[in-house]
């Protein structure tokens, strides 16, 4: 089974480019591209971490569940 990595996953269609997630995230998960924002490094990320998200006026950042993650952390572990 392929490791659980927490981490982003941008709907382009919903960003708009505003960078707010690029400036504040000093993991350097995103980068910038085509006028959209993009995530270059997701295992940077910082496991249950998502402020991001909440800083994104259009809601373009989701994460999986810290349920799910709890779990395929769990069934990693065995």
């Amino acid at each position: 089974m392929a490791a659980f990595v927490w981490g982003p996953t941008i709907d382009s269609d919903a960003c708009d480019g505003c960078r707010t997630c690029l400036k504040f995230c000093q993991q350097e998960v995103y980068g910038f591209s085509g006028g959209k924002v993009k995530v270059v490094k997701q295992d940077a990320c910082i496991p249950g971490c998502s402020h991001c998200a909440g800083l994104c006026e259009n809601a373009a950042i989701s994460f999986p569940s810290l349920e799910d993650y709890r779990r395929m952390k769990a069934t990693a572990a065995r």
